[in-house]
């Protein structure tokens, strides 16, 4: 068993796991400054397959094909049809899932991956676009090489500057070459969606499930207290007595009463729990005043087109328990209490 006073191997250790990460990092700073115009032919590709009703088929071996696969679903998640394709399994019967409307991601660092060069050469002669993801380092230097088998028959080329992995030289295992790859595949999935005008809604769509999925729901779909339901809309120029008995009719209400401007029907002020309670301990007489001269006057407000994750936002920047929600016309729809979201697991309570 370790000596738990040695500090020497834990902090060794420590200092490993950073000078890794480092790499990883160094390798992501390399390929960003290296980036050209063929990355953009790279997104025209994929835009263009997109437009045909087309498929990104993925391609890779090994730690490629694993990265592949998550570009595939990061590239399908915005939008744009996508699917990983095993390259040894294209030689027995997968081959028929590449049609002449799609185009290919293929992936090796070294460019010379027999199965994916195999399945690209067949490609290339149907006339599918391929973009090439290569890794150019140290040792491909080294070596001298020019283009690989891989970049030569690609449509675009797409190149990392990994340098070392991170690993290197005791360990030459797929490091800073499959976080690069991956990075590079989320420029290009993001690229290619903002391009094609992809939405807020047309991402909610695609995720409804879990915390992404709540986040993502219109924030009406989340309120407890609904404008002419349960929670109701009182004038401003009601006092604060009137208001409360107003407010009693409702069984549940939220921990705040809206005002509105009773010629519009704009929301005017907010009138909370705690601002009652300090009310009466200054002077019960003041529950004669009108409210809109104890009230807090243009608080917050979210729009009703907005979505929880913006409701997430302004709580936990204002540190309140209500947000209004209103209209175009900034009628009350609503009121969101922070206990909506803490039921949901979005904030803490």
């Amino acid at each position: 068993m370790a000596n738990p006073g040695n500090h020497q191997a834990p902090l060794a250790t420590l200092e490993h796991g950073r000078e890794i990460l480092r790499l990883e990092a160094e390798a992501l700073a390399k390929t960003a400054a290296a980036l050209d115009h063929r990355f953009s032919d790279a997104v025209e590709v994929l835009v263009t397959c997109a437009a045909r009703d087309g498929t990104v088929l993925v391609t890779g071996l090994g730690k490629s094909g694993l990265v592949g696969a998550k570009i595939s679903a990061t590239l399908a998640s915005l939008g744009i049809p996508s699917h990983p394709v095993h390259p040894a399994e294209a030689a027995h019967g997968d081959l028929g899932r590449f049609r002449s409307r799609d185009a290919v991601i293929a992936i090796s660092a070294s460019g010379e991956t027999e199965e994916v060069v195999a399945l690209c050469s067949l490609l290339r002669q149907d006339g599918l676009p391929i973009i090439s993801i290569t890794a150019m380092t140290d040792t491909r230097t080294r070596e001298g090489g020019g283009p690989s088998s891989l970049e030569r028959m690609a449509t675009v080329a797409l190149q990392l500057e990994i340098g070392l992995e991170a690993g290197s030289p005791e360990f030459i295992a797929p490091t800073s070459s499959t976080t690069a790859t991956m990075a590079l595949g989320d420029a290009l999935a993001l690229a290619a969606a903002r391009r094609m005008s992809f939405t807020h809604a047309d991402f909610a769509r695609r995720h409804p499930g879990g915390t992404l999925g709540d986040l993502l729901r219109p924030v009406t779909e989340v309120l407890r207290f609904v404008a002419g339901k349960n929670m109701p809309v009182i004038a401003d120029t009601s006092t604060v007595e009137a208001a409360l008995r107003e407010a009693a009719s409702v069984a549940r209400r939220p921990g705040a009463l809206v005002l509105v401007d009773p010629a519009s029907g704009a929301i005017s002020g907010l009138f909370t729990d705690a601002d009652l309670r300090r009310l009466i301990l200054r002077d019960v007489a003041e529950l004669s005043r009108p409210m809109r001269e104890v009230m807090t006057r243009g608080p917050r407000t979210l729009p009703d087109t907005a979505r929880v994750t913006d409701a997430v936002k302004l709580v936990r920047e204002l540190r309140t328990d209500e947000i209004p929600v209103v209209d175009a016309q900034q009628r009350p729809v609503g009121i969101l209490d922070v206990q909506d979201l803490v039921a949901m697991r979005l904030v803490k309570d």
